[in-house]
């Protein structure tokens, strides 16, 4: 009798305790975001300015934008579209323009299209995460250095506090002065510069960290 009032006595308080950490985590995600910007057909194989593991930070982004649908929490597409002279990649009307399969938005998930690397020049977001009571982003994309960067330090400026999922953003190798950096030194180069001064512009963290 002792033991069967013990079992039940654990199972209660096991009970509370998952229902308490899922209040908790539920309240932890309230004001919060999620930002995929550019995860487009041109970077990944077959396009025309393909990126260093492309398709591992599309498969982290999936998972980051699936932990959002399964809590019904607010989903971002940003969708760049190229209206410069000589532009070479995000043409209009073409297949590599297109949001990547690994995160193709549902009817329900805001798109909103920019022409420059912030993500909030020229575009309604901040008006949207503004009208959402939206403070806090997370933030995941291509490329690291330069749409998600630039769009970070922005959000930033206009004081959302931000998180980025350093495994699910990817860039390609660069050129200084005729030497090649890397694309893994560039990427980790500029995830360090976002959160460095105590992670100032944004708490960078991976995929894997942030589900759990």
């Amino acid at each position: 009798m002792k033991n069967t009032f013990k079992t039940i006595l654990t199972s209660g308080l096991i009970f509370i305790s998952l229902i308490t950490m899922n209040a908790q985590q539920k309240q932890k995600m309230e004001n919060t975001a999620l930002l995929i910007i550019d995860v487009q057909n041109d970077y990944f194989p077959g396009g025309k300015m393909i990126l260093d593991k492309a398709e591992q930070a599309g498969k982290n982004a999936a998972k980051i934008l699936d932990y959002f649908r399964r809590n019904n929490l607010p989903v971002i597409h940003i969708q760049h579209i190229s209206t410069s002279e000589g532009a070479s990649f995000f043409l209009p009307d073409t297949d590599g323009v297109k949001i990547n399969r690994l995160v193709s938005p549902l009817e329900n998930e805001k798109i909103i299209t920019k022409h420059f690397p912030n993500s909030f020049r020229e575009t309604e977001l901040l008006l949207y995460l503004q009208s959402k009571k939206i403070k806090n982003l997370v933030i995941t994309g291509m490329m690291t250095d330069v749409c998600v960067e630039a769009t970070t330090r922005a959000a930033f400026d206009f004081g959302f506090a931000n998180t980025v999922i350093g495994d699910a953003t990817a860039t390609r190798n660069r050129e200084l002065n005729g030497e090649v950096v890397k694309a893994a030194e560039v990427q980790k180069s500029f995830l360090a510069g976002i959160s460095a001064l105590g992670n100032l512009y944004a708490t960078v963290i991976n995929t894997d960290a942030f589900v759990k």
